[in-house]
This record gives C-alpha cells, sequence and structure tokens, in this order.
C-alpha cells in the first residue's frame, strides 16, 4: 500500500481527480481489499469489488471532516471516511483532525496509525513517480560530470559500480538473487581500486567516501553508498515478496542487528587482519600487536555468530543468522557470508581455528551452494573474463 502527499495530480487519478494542494493518495492493492474490509467498520469504507486498485484522495472539506474518494478508472466511486476523529489503539498517539493548522497532515498521520495497528505487514511508502521532479532533476545535475566513464554517465535503471572484493560480492550476490526470482535487470561497471579509480572527482560525487561497490539508481537520479544500506535499498525496491527481508517487525529487527553487527564489527576486523598480515609494508616485529589484536578479535566475532546458529542459550540450532525457528536466509546472510567465507585469505586463521566453529562452517557451505552466490562471485565480476565492463585505470 502506498501512502502518500502531493501538491500534484497523481498520474493515475485522471483530469477529474481532487486538486486540492493538501491531498492524500492512497493505493490499495487487491489482495489486501478483504482484509481492509474485515478491519475496518463498514461505515468506514465502502469497497469496490472489481477493481485491482483503489486509489483514495483525501481532503479537508471543513474544520472536521474529509472526505475518501475511491476512484476506479473510468468510474468515480466516492464513499465518505466518517472517523476522522477515531481514537486508535492505546499504542499510538491521538490526533485531533482539527485542532492544528494543518489538519491534513495530522489526518494522514492518524490513517498511518488505523493502518498499522490492523495490517502491520503494510509497508508505506512514497511511489517514485511522485517525486518532486525538480529536486531530481537537480540531484541529477550532480552525480556525473564529463569525467564520470561514458558506460556509467549513460545508464538507465540501476547501474553497479564495484570490483569483486568481499563487499562488492554482497551487492553483486543480492542483485543475482533478485534477478533469479523476478527478472531484475542492471548494468555493472568493474573498476580497480589498486588504481585509486575510486578516489577521483567522478567517483567521490557518487559516494564521498571513495568505497565500493556503489549502486545508482537512475529512475531516481539517486546513489547509495555503504554495503549494508545497498542491500536493503535494493530489496525496498526489488524484492515485493519479501523473499531477502521480513515482514514480521521482530524478524526485521533481528535482520538489522546481524547486518550491523557484520557490518560494524566483523568486516572491519577481519579487514584489518587481511591488512596487518597480507599487505602492511613494514618489518613484522613492528606489527605484532596489530596482528594480534585484529586476529584475536576476528575470532571473537566469529564465536559469536557460532553461539547464534547453534542455538547454545536458546536450544534451537540455527540454518540462518535471521527469523524465527531454524531462520530465512536474508540480507543478513548475504552481508556476512562473504568475507567469513574468506577466513584463509590472509593465513592469520587456521583450520585448527575454524574447527572450533562447526555451525559456522556449515553456514558457510549452504550458502555456498546457492546457484545465485555461485553467480555473484563467479566470472561475470571478473575484469579479466569481462573486458568491456572495465572502466578508467586498469593499472
Amino acid at each position: 500500500m502506498h501512502i502518500y502527499k502531493t501538491p500534484h495530480i497523481a498520474p493515475h487519478l485522471g483530469k477529474n481527480s481532487l486538486r486540492h494542494p493538501h491531498s492524500i493518495y492512497m493505493r490499495v492493492p487487491i489482495q489486501l481489499r478483504f482484509q481492509l474490509a474485515r478491519r475496518f467498520s463498514n461505515s468506514d469504507f465502502k469497497f469496490l469489488q472489481q477493481s485491482r486498485h483503489y486509489t483514495i484522495t483525501s481532503h479537508r472539506t471543513s474544520t472536521s471532516t474529509f472526505n475518501i474518494h475511491i476512484n476506479r478508472t473510468p468510474n468515480l466511486k466516492t464513499a465518505r471516511f466518517a472517523s476522522a476523529a477515531r481514537t486508535p489503539p492505546a499504542t499510538y498517539n491521538t490526533h485531533n483532525t482539527h485542532s492544528t493548522k494543518n489538519p491534513t497532515l495530522q489526518f494522514r498521520s492518524h490513517l498511518h496509525n488505523i493502518l498499522r495497528s490492523r495490517l502491520r505487514h503494510i509497508r508505506v511508502s512514497t511511489p517514485p513517480q511522485l517525486c518532486n521532479l525538480s529536486s531530481t532533476s537537480k540531484m541529477a545535475s550532480n552525480l556525473y560530470t564529463d569525467e564520470t566513464p561514458e558506460p556509467i554517465r549513460s545508464s538507465k535503471g540501476l547501474h553497479l559500480i564495484t570490483q569483486s572484493t568481499p563487499n562488492g560480492q554482497k551487492v553483486q550476490i543480492l542483485l543475482e538473487e533478485l534477478k533469479a526470482i523476478y527478472g531484475t535487470e542492471w548494468g555493472t561497471s568493474i573498476i580497480n581500486i589498486g588504481t585509486n579509480e575510486q578516489k577521483k572527482d567522478w567517483f567521490l560525487r557518487l559516494n564521498p567516501n571513495g568505497r565500493i561497490p556503489v549502486i545508482i539508481d537512475n529512475d531516481k537520479s539517486f546513489s547509495v553508498m555503504e554495503t549494508s544500506a545497498e542491500l536493503l535499498y535494493l530489496v525496498d525496491r526489488e524484492d515485493r515478496d519479501h523473499h531477502f527481508d521480513f515482514t514480521d517487525p521482530l524478524e526485521k529487527s533481528q535482520l538489522l542487528q546481524w547486518l550491523y553487527f557484520w557490518h560494524g564489527s566483523g568486516a572491519p576486523y577481519q579487514g584489518q587482519v587481511n591488512h596487518f598480515f597480507k599487505f602492511a609494508p613494514a618489518p613484522p616485529d613492528q606489527l605484532q600487536y596489530a596482528q594480534t589484536r585484529f586476529r584475536n578479535e576476528t575470532l571473537r566475532v566469529f564465536g559469536v555468530i557460532e553461539i547464534h546458529l547453534s542455538g547454545k542459550y536458546t536450544g534451537q540450532p540455527r540454518e540462518y543468522l535471521a527469523g524465527n525457528g531454524a531462520g530465512k536466509y536474508s540480507v543478513a546472510d548475504i552481508g556476512t557470508w562473504p568475507w567469513i567465507k574468506g577466513w584463509n585469505f590472509s593465513g592469520a586463521i587456521t583450520n585448527e581455528d575454524m574447527e572450533t566453529f562447526p555451525h559456522l562452517l556449515k553456514w558457510i557451505d549452504r550458502i555456498s551452494e546457492r546457484p545465485a552466490v555461485k553467480l555473484g562471485t563467479g566470472d561475470n565480476y571478473n575484469a579479466a573474463k569481462r573486458p568491456e565492463l572495465y572502466v578508467g585505470e586498469k593499472r
């Protein structure tokens, strides 16, 4: 369901729609019709039986009354929403529709509360077609310059700038998973971070942090940095059936906990292990403290995940990081697996170390077998095999 406020006429409403500058528009998918009908009294809404979507607009007709207009092209049907001032459940704030200078905003907030209290799985968002075009045009003008490589500058829809590092593989895997289910399409450009291409001005416009990967949504003239944010952005944009996230708020919270745990604790430690054991340009005797510190911390966070997967304190072993019972494969796993599966990259962590994490090893193997995971870590993102995707300096 979408609820949004706009001073413009929504494209699906037609010329005879309300033009009030504080109108509220709500699209109700057909699959929610009977749920809404059951949970609202008949005096609140009257539902059309044949339409695939209801477009409900609300506007101020007096200081205390709102009308709900249900639009079904080509016929316009109207029903009155008689309970604008009704008291929502105690867990939500009560709003009086005529106690403020802008009662429409109060009504909108009130309607959100009622819907969420009765249909907790509904996601409320703003459809892209009703974005403020002037602001998006201004944003678009800041995304690209003449320095931006042409394949990126001329890209359409989703575009990924990546290199197949653990961080790059997170987004690569999710895109491949989404493609397998929904047919999601995107473009890919590969850069060589060894040449510091990601530190050039054209890249810093997209990600001031100068890190890969970056997702560009050309449909909204919007760029997304930081892998956890990118994973969440993609599931919100593409995963309408919630294959890789959750509708239950507690399961969703669990997903975020483990996604952020690895983003903030696991990846930084393991990245430093890789650096100090494999790349640091210093004599070994000057590196010993850093090596010991980051190796121990990496093993500690591995142990945290091992405890969680083993069900040590719950009595319920798990297959995946988030979700009830044994869990469900989600972006929490996608955001964690590419790093942990490379535990032996630096040589600092041994087979003997990993034998103390049997559930973690099974989790690594379980995810490794997914077809989309193999695609997301394979030759599709190998610049040597796909030279046409390469942009910027090669060496």
